[in-house]
C-alpha cells in the first residue's frame, strides 16, 4: 500500500492514517468501492499494531468515509455525485499535507521554487489525465 508513516511529526499513527486515506479519496487514489487492506494485512505491512490500524478504520467509519462489512472487509464508502469532505476538512488534509511536503523538500535541502515547479507540473498532470474520458 502507499502508506507513508512518520513517528516523528508528532500526529499519532492512526490519525496520519486516516488523514492518508481521506487524500486519497479526495485525489480519486481511492474510488468508492475500493478494498482497503484488512487491519492484520495493514498492520503487518507498516509493522504497526493492529490495534492502531482498527482504531484508524473505525474513525474513517465513523465519519463516513468507509464502510465495513462483516466477512468481506473495509471499502470506500459510496458517495453522492461530487460529494466532497467539507472545506475545513479539506483543508486540514492539505495543510498536513504541505506540512510534511516541505518539511522533506526542506531537509532533502531543495530550493522552494523548486518544490512549487514540480507541484505545478504534478497538478497540472492530474488535471490533464481527470479531463480525458
Amino acid at each position: 500500500m502507499w502508506f507513508h508513516l512518520d513517528p516523528s511529526s508528532g500526529l499519532p499513527i492512526y490519525r496520519q492514517l486516516v488523514d492518508q486515506v481521506k487524500q486519497a479519496v479526495v485525489g480519486g487514489v481511492l474510488k468508492p468501492g475500493d478494498r482497503l487492506p484488512s487491519v492484520r494485512d495493514l498492520a503487518v505491512d507498516l509493522a504497526i499494531n493492529p490495534h492502531t490500524v482498527a482504531k484508524a478504520y473505525q474513525e474513517l467509519e465513523r465519519e463516513g468515509v468507509i464502510t465495513v462489512r462483516r466477512g468481506k472487509g473495509a471499502f470506500i464508502a459510496e458517495l453522492g455525485e461530487g460529494a466532497l469532505p467539507p472545506l475545513h476538512e479539506r483543508e486540514a488534509i492539505l495543510n498536513a499535507a504541505i506540512e510534511r511536503l516541505a518539511a522533506k523538500a526542506y531537509r532533502l535541502q531543495f530550493h522552494p521554487d523548486e518544490v512549487l515547479q514540480r507541484v505545478q507540473e504534478r497538478l497540472a498532470r492530474l488535471k490533464n489525465s481527470a479531463a480525458r474520458p
